[in-house]
């Protein structure tokens, strides 16, 4: 069984801008949200994949992924995902050894950055780079798949 571990954050500056490794764009549609799972399809470059997650919020979450044919990614995100899809560059930058991923969200979800960590065990211990604000992971607003029926562009405070 497949296990993500991650904590989802704010950021508290731009500093993490000069760190930055490289960075990928992202383009990816829900065909489902439940509240038990959720299952979406993401394009990245010339790759797609069909990723099925459980819904459970906090920490850590079932998590499975299957690369597709990238020509049927495009048609399920254009065809059968609800909108709006979601789209974002996201950057990679390493601190302390760590790998944390900052997804810059672009399209309806604009203005919104947040910096994920994945671990490989629950409660593993890292440090946090000066640039890290607020912790997200318990708040329902920054997951993907609620940005899609909810958009950053739409929240009241914005």
């Amino acid at each position: 069984m497949a296990i993500e571990i991650e904590h989802k954050f704010l950021l508290a500056n731009n500093n993490w801008r000069e760190h930055i490794t490289h960075s990928v764009k992202y383009r990816q549609g829900y065909l489902s949200s439940q509240a038990t799972s959720s299952i979406r399809v993401r394009i990245s470059n010339d790759c797609a994949w069909l990723n099925i997650k459980s819904a459970t919020i906090g920490t850590h979450r079932h998590e499975y992924e299957y690369e597709i044919p990238l020509e049927d990614a495009n048609e399920i995100i254009n065809d059968l995902c609800k909108k709006p899809v979601i789209e974002k560059i996201r950057h990679f930058v390493i601190d302390d050894g760590n790998t944390w991923e900052i997804d810059e969200f672009t399209g309806d979800n604009k203005g919104l950055i947040v910096a994920e960590i994945e671990l490989s065990e629950v409660g593993k211990n890292f440090s946090k780079p000066s640039w890290i604000g607020d912790e997200v992971t318990y708040d329902l607003r920054y997951y993907n798949n609620n940005l899609a029926n909810y958009p950053y562009s739409e929240w009241p405070e914005n």
